[in-house]
């Protein structure tokens, strides 16, 4: 890892006694980000599904693209850390992110699915190289004992994120409504709908790359205090010289499984709720509309997270997990077997139950790892590629006989295997803010 010079540490001491304002705001505005993007994903699908007159297994290729990228790259953007330092990294991220948004231009000009689809896997690039490096910095910007309180905040901001980007995506992407009782176009008028269609998202992209690319600068401009952790950080640092092994700790795997399933099943959700409001049957609203709903659903994973973080303090993490996943199975299964406000009303609470989700999982796997525990959370950072699978499952179910409406069994299985997994662990302390 790049050491900074003994005369910049000295010149940051004071400040590292407490947690750096500054270099906090920028961080957060970091996380803030890159939760906006990957909600933006949400209003892509219908909006590209339409463009290119795609199926839900084809569509869902958009999850699988960004989603594989967490798999692909977090153990090449630790390596850079160890290279460059971290905020390098993050500037690197930033960059790379920009590249991605403005792929965006050619990709909606041709217009081509592949070349959307290789824009999303940059920009995820990006992301992941953003999360690998921001993560660590930010929980060492004080003192140890407020790790967690920085942590939380910036996952707070993260999740504003992921509320407002369904928001935005239905005013500039999703505006245009559909018309009704004409006949479908072929041809050369065909192609050129598509065309305007797709210049829909040229104007957002463009804002977001600016917005990146200031940000890119902003941190290359600003002095932030050097960071030389006593423990690194990085997903996929090994521990050498210990004598223990992963197999010797089956609770990880099967925790690394319970990510896999969580955020295959949250982002499952969250790609295919557009569509399903639309139906007849559950809400016939209009692709905006929808997206207003949709920003409930990580709304109330926002909210989740502070009511959380107070539960926690007095409840042992596996049952609190059980409970929340064994709610949020109940609340898809009651929106599959209803129609109407019913069904809409459900499946946009289970938002509030996934919010505990993660860094129980996370935390539950990973005990009693002691010097593996690095290793285990490359293991775990992997198993968010079940954003990419998952979804392209359910997809497949929604082409076939199920329909949409019941191919939300699968986020089902998934929190059922979340409940049992939270019910069979002994009770762990986990650390919230």
């Amino acid at each position: 890892m790049q050491v900074e010079s003994p005369h910049a540490q000295a010149s940051y001491a004071n400040e590292l006694e407490g947690t750096n304002v500054r270099a906090m705001s920028i961080a957060t505005t970091l996380f803030f980000m890159w939760g906006f993007l990957t909600s933006l994903n949400d209003i892509l699908i219908p909006n590209l599904k339409g463009i290119f007159d795609l199926n839900y297994t084809e569509v869902m290729l958009v999850q699988f693209a960004f989603f594989s990228s967490y798999f692909l790259f977090a153990l090449p953007a630790g390596k850079i850390v160890e290279l460059v330092g971290y905020k390098r990294t993050m500037i690197i991220g930033l960059s790379t992110m920009t590249v991605g948004a403005l792929m965006f231009l050619p990709a909606s000009r041709v217009p081509s699915f592949p070349l959307f689809l290789s824009a999303l896997i940059v920009l995820a690039a990006g992301i992941t190289g953003l999360q690998v490096a921001a993560n660590p910095y930010v929980a060492n910007l004080g003192p140890q004992r407020t790790a967690s309180s920085r942590l939380n905040l910036a996952q707070a901001l993260n999740s504003f994120g992921t509320f407002l980007a369904p928001i935005f995506g239905g005013l500039v992407i999703l505006s245009k409504p559909a018309a009704v009782g004409s006949a479908p176009l072929t041809g050369a008028a065909r192609a050129a709908q598509r065309v305007q269609e797709a210049a829909t998202v040229q104007l957002p992209y463009i804002g977001i790359a600016a917005t990146l690319a200031v940000l890119a600068i902003a941190l290359a401009l600003v002095k932030l205090p050097p960071m030389n952790f006593t423990q690194d950080l990085r997903p996929g640092e090994a521990n050498p010289g210990t004598e223990d092994k992963l197999r010797n700790h089956p609770q990880l795997f099967l925790g690394a499984l319970g990510i896999f399933l969580y955020v295959g099943a949250e982002v499952a959700i969250g790609s295919f709720l557009i569509n399903y409001f639309q139906m007849p049957e559950i809400g016939g609203l209009s692709a905006k509309t929808a997206s207003f709903c949709v920003s409930l659903y990580w709304g109330g994973a926002m909210l989740g997270r502070f009511a959380g973080a107070a539960i926690l303090r007095f409840f042992s993490t596996g049952k609190v997990l059980a409970v929340a996943a064994a709610v949020a199975a109940l609340l898809v299964m009651t929106s599959m077997l209803s129609y109407h406000m019913t069904a809409m009303v459900a499946i946009i609470a289970v938002g509030l139950f996934n919010s505990v989700m993660f860094p129980s999982i996370f935390t539950l796997g990973l005990e009693g790892l002691g010097p593996l525990t690095g290793r285990g959370s490359s293991l775990m950072v992997a198993a968010i590629v079940g954003g990419a699978i998952v979804p392209l499952l359910q997809g497949k179910l929604a082409d076939g006989s199920l329909g949409l409406h019941h191919a939300f069994i699968l986020p089902v299985l998934c929190y059922a295997y979340i409940a049992v997994f939270g019910f069979t662990r002994r009770p762990v302390a986990l650390e919230t803010a």
